[in-house]
């Protein structure tokens, strides 16, 4: 179930790196986290944890539009579901 979880966040990440429209340190930090998501030897729940400090920070960024912010939250309404 974790594995679904982070492939549709993954494919958010996706879109949200490839949206030119959003501010360049948005677009790093979904790179960011993407990364941390494909680290297979860590805890699912430690990168979902790592991956929701750093979005919720970056969601709070006044220039990020609100389709991007958007996106956002529903990425991080899906890692808080992931369990051990």
């Amino acid at each position: 179930m974790n594995e679904e979880a982070f492939d549709r966040v993954n494919q958010i990440l996706q879109h949200i790196m490839e949206d030119t429209s959003v501010p360049r340190n948005i677009r790093r930090a979904a790179e960011e986290s993407k990364d941390i998501l494909a680290k297979d030897e860590e805890e699912p729940t430690i990168r979902a944890s790592t991956v929701i400090s750093i979005l919720d920070e970056i969601s709070n960024d006044p220039n990020i539009p609100i389709h991007a912010r958007t996106l956002i939250w529903n990425v991080l309404s899906e890692l808080e579901s992931v369990r051990d």
